[in-house]
């Protein structure tokens, strides 16, 4: 049984390892997937990047080249558990995916919307989803200009973000009470109630720890045969689906992983920061403090100034020609540049405004990393659409493999194939991951090698 994960952004697989992340799915890539040994499959969709349109479209593509890959490899699409992995603060598209999902793909006897992510603080207590006990509509991810919400109350969340067309009342609740009843003797009755979900109900599940997830999953697989799931859930559950067991290589022997020149000296590292959650802001400013790393700021609303003029083109390029000399600067005399975008979010006219602006300092940012990328001993990338369109537009990447996590939630990953770029240690940091001091700790342990 393959878990495949269309990941809403490039960071959902901070929970395991040693599998393959495509950047594209064309029905070869997905055939080569599929043949990988490993038990995961991710597609870094990038659909939180998009709009409800655009992402609805893509998971459309995805279900299609998916079928026709198990096709072409004598496979059913019950012989994959499908998972639409999302935000554990819930932004995103999250109700509209798996909707997608469950019409090209399906049917479904049931849709479970399992955001809980252990590792970083959020859990799910009586159907209310919390950040470190906090109910997390009372957080500033609850606040996201293009994904806010006002519940915490999941199948209240489910009834708002579909507009109604899931009633909150007819949810079903899967409680911390019955998984710790799985977890010892309970597990046939847990069992028996998955087998009566008929219909792609909604199912909200609780979780405070891992081994009620590994309860669930395990009931889950014991009815592969019988019924169809689908799965809108963070990272935790993808874990205890896959049981992918220990990681290969530890914090540092991942950290280990930093290229060194041809001496056999440790090349300088680059780290960027497109996040623009408090977090984010709270994280830069303390490594800012370290005397080795170099501040290089994209002023926002100057770039969008040259966006919005009769020349952009012009302007841009030579606005990038002083940052790529900043940068190259930096790395000539071994300290750590860091490439992030001036603080606060610009106000845009508009949705479509907002996005096309974001995507274009995404893009900005991955072309000056990738100017950079071949004297890199590491790089370091913090944000989803920065980190998404690094890898796919910056780095041209069609692939990549997952090595494990560097610090809980913090995902190492190589390029795969050879080039210019083979071996590259890339560290994933999601915008909304750890505390003041995460950002920090990451780039010492890259540091220290």
């Amino acid at each position: 049984m393959k878990v495949v994960v269309i990941d809403d952004d490039p960071t959902g697989s901070q929970t395991v390892h040693s599998c393959p992340l495509l950047l594209h799915w064309d029905v070869e890539d997905l055939r080569e997937g599929l043949r990988h040994p490993s038990p995961l499959l991710f597609l870094l969709a990038d659909t939180r990047a998009q709009t409800e349109e655009a992402a609805g479209e893509r998971n459309r593509e995805i279900a299609a080249n998916l079928d026709a890959a198990l096709s072409a490899e004598g496979l059913q699409r019950s012989d994959v558990l499908l998972v639409s992995r999302g935000d554990s603060t819930l932004r995103g598209h999250g109700v509209l995916e798996p909707a997608v999902l469950a019409e090209c793909f399906g049917p479904f006897d049931a849709t479970f919307h399992v955001p809980a992510f252990l590792e970083g603080g959020r859990t799910t207590v009586n159907g209310v989803h919390l950040l470190r006990g906090v109910p997390v509509h009372t957080t500033p991810f609850a606040c996201d200009r293009l994904f806010g919400y006002g519940t915490s109350d999941l199948p209240g969340w489910l009834e708002e973000r579909s507009h109604g067309s899931i009633h909150a009342a007819d949810v079903v609740r899967i409680s911390g009470r019955d998984l710790d009843a799985a977890c010892g003797s309970g597990l046939p009755n847990l069992i028996e109630r998955l087998r009566q979900l008929v219909g792609n109900a909604a199912v909200v599940v609780d979780a405070e720890r891992l081994p009620q997830l590994t309860a669930f999953a395990a009931a889950v697989r014991s009815l592969r045969r019988e019924k169809r799931f689908l799965f809108r859930s963070a990272a935790s559950l993808v874990k205890a689906l896959a049981d992918p067991g220990r990681q290969p290589l530890d914090g540092p022997g991942l950290a280990a992983l930093r290229r060194r020149d041809g001496r056999g000296c440790r090349l300088p590292g680059l780290v960027m920061v497109g996040s623009h959650v408090p977090l984010a802001d709270q994280q830069l400013a303390l490594l800012l403090s370290e005397e080795s790393c170099v501040p290089i700021e994209l002023p926002v609303p100057r770039i969008a100034r040259v966006l919005e003029g009769p020349t952009p083109d012009l302007l841009l390029a030579d606005l990038e020609q002083v940052w790529r000399e900043q940068l190259q600067l930096a790395l000539v005399r071994g300290a750590t540049p860091v490439l992030f975008s001036s603080r606060g979010e610009l106000r845009c006219g508009s949705e479509r405004e907002g996005r096309r602006l974001s995507r274009e300092l995404a893009r900005l940012m991955a072309r000056l990393a990738s100017a950079m990328a071949p004297s890199l001993g590491y790089l370091i990338s913090k944000g989803g659409t920065t980190t998404q369109t690094l890898l796919s537009e910056g780095l041209a990447l069609r692939s990549l493999h997952l090595q494990g996590q560097l610090l809980p939630g913090l995902s190492l990953v190589l390029p795969s194939g050879g080039g210019r770029l083979q071996q590259l240690p890339i560290l994933t940091f999601p915008g909304n991951l750890g505390d003041a001091g995460t950002l920090l700790l990451a780039w010492q342990r890259m540091q220290a090698g």
